[in-house]
């Protein structure tokens, strides 16, 4: 893989804020090209199609959810064991926030990005979070409350993402614990 260089660090920047604001079917590579001021052929250079541009982006957010879980998990080969909710809550909380532009992406272009696989790597980690946060075969109606304070979280994230992360962290995993604890494990 080729070194970062300032050329490339540039052109995600463009492409991510141009994607998120106009959706990566709206954003031509023309237009990233000429807002940074360099030619389409110097755009392949450094990304060899649109959706190696695409990947460049979202991929960060898919290895930074995959470390997140997998840190988490046990490594003795031990059943999952179920994490203090609020402190695994808040820590989920502060990925989907650094990475909330690329959340927005995400969701308004889920059909585009279905070469990246997304969607299901998606729901796995939420299985696997579900099981960090409950433990062992939880029950349904468990698995459901979990479910709905995963993606309220992330929804908070993408929703109140022109607050300060002080503002929006608190209340979103106050309510996701909520949400968790309406429901017996």
């Amino acid at each position: 893989m080729a070194k970062p260089t300032d050329t490339r660090t540039r052109i995600l920047a463009v492409a991510r804020e141009l994607f998120v604001r106009q959706g990566v079917r709206e954003t031509s590579l023309r237009e990233i090209a000429d807002r940074l001021g360099i030619t389409k052929p110097a755009l392949y250079y450094h990304f060899a199609s649109r959706e190696d541009l695409v990947r460049s982006i979202v991929e960060p957010m898919m290895d930074g959810m995959e470390r997140f879980v997998a840190e988490r998990e046990p490594r003795d080969g031990a059943g999952p064991a179920a994490h203090d909710p609020r402190e695994l809550l808040g820590d989920y909380f502060d990925l989907a926030w650094e990475h909330r532009d690329v959340l927005v992406m995400v969701i308004r272009e889920l059909p585009v990005l279905a070469p990246l696989e997304l969607g299901e790597r998606m729901f796995s980690w939420r299985r696997r979070l579900i099981l960090l946060l409950l433990g062992p075969e939880p029950t349904t109606a468990a698995q459901i409350a979990a479910t709905v304070a995963l993606g309220g979280m992330s929804d908070c994230a993408v929703e109140y993402a022109h607050l300060p992360l002080e503002q929006v962290k608190g209340p979103a995993v106050e309510a996701a614990v909520a949400a968790l604890t309406a429901v017996p494990a």
